[in-house]
């Protein structure tokens, strides 16, 4: 196994770019990494790597070997994916992508009885707000909200999300309630928007009388984290379009209201993207299947 693990070592050091996060994904230490890497370079005979105290890229060497090396793990992957679904112990590990709001609310409270389940799993959760490569970085599912980028993935939806624009009271009192989509323009209103590297400007997508209109909102506050939008809401610092379901205690509660009803945001779909493999992991599949039973009634019976 040592020469599919130091293959599987260089697979991440060419996708992450780096040695230290390459260790850290593979939960080993960066001696193991430099030297797993060393050993594959010295069985080739070629420098796989060039590497400074500041930078490390690949050579062209390490360019041409990168795409065997990728077949050969989904090879790997492939075939004990069908020995496990014969024997229906899936194990191994397993890397989930999700947004703030969907990962902390919905995924990670199932994920000790997921565990519970299926001891021989590990899940390694990693949640962001900013858009997410499969394939660069190793993931095998990737929950999402909105239209996914990559039209060469499969999607399995879960429910469609229904959203609110909402504002806290007190800003309501200070600014006035906007009842469309153009008040929100023509009033200046102080709109909080989720912004990451490579994000576009902002565009609300509401429904109106004509049908669906975009309207190019903007506010002084923005973040790529979607739950210090709704914390600046709360305090009454501006409007935020939020999934219903992230902020339903709080609407409930009546620490947030929503505003301009006349034109509610449009409705987007919550589903789970995965690469198109001959034979899927079976736990990816059973992760896919265990938290869709679990969050689509979620997400569905969210109303505002």
């Amino acid at each position: 196994m040592s020469y599919l693990d130091n293959i599987r070592t260089f697979v991440r050091v060419y996708d992450l770019g780096s040695m230290s996060a390459a260790g850290r994904d593979l939960r080993i230490s960066p001696a193991v990494t430099s030297a797993r890497i060393s050993q594959l370079e010295d069985h080739l005979g070629v420098r796989l790597f060039q590497r400074t105290t500041r930078n490390l890229s690949p050579t062209e060497q390490g360019r041409a070997f990168y795409p065997g090396a990728v077949a050969v793990l989904d090879a790997v992957n492939e075939a004990e994916a069908q020995v496990v679904h014969l024997t229906e112990a899936p194990r191994g590990s397993l890397f989930v992508a999700a947004p703030l709001g969907v990962g902390r609310r919905l995924l990670a409270p199932q994920v000790p009885e997921f565990l519970a389940d299926y001891p021989e799993i590990d899940v390694r959760l990693r949640l962001t707000d900013r858009s997410v490569d499969l394939t660069t970085e190793g993931l095998d599912l990737a929950f999402f909200i909105g239209q996914p980028e990559d039209s060469t993935l499969r999607i399995r939806k879960i429910a469609d999300c229904q959203r609110v624009l909402c504002a806290a009271p007190d800003y309501v009192a200070r600014r006035g309630m906007p009842r469309t989509g153009a008040d929100l323009i023509s009033d200046r209103h102080e709109c909080l928007n989720l912004r990451f590297p490579g994000a576009t400007e902002f565009q609300w997508l509401l429904q109106t009388a004509e049908g669906p209109k975009r309207f190019a909102v903007s506010g002084r506050f923005e973040c790529d984290d979607g739950d210090v939008l709704t914390d600046w809401a709360l305090a009454g610092q501006g409007i935020a379009m939020k999934p219903v379901f992230e902020v339903a205690e709080h609407l409930k509660a009546g620490r947030l209201v929503p505003v301009a009803v006349d034109t509610p945001p449009v409705s987007v779909q919550m589903a789970c993207l995965y690469t198109h493999r001959r034979h899927q992991d079976p736990k990816a599949r059973l992760f896919m299947d265990f938290m869709i039973s679990r969050i689509g009634d979620v997400v569905r019976t969210s109303q505002v």
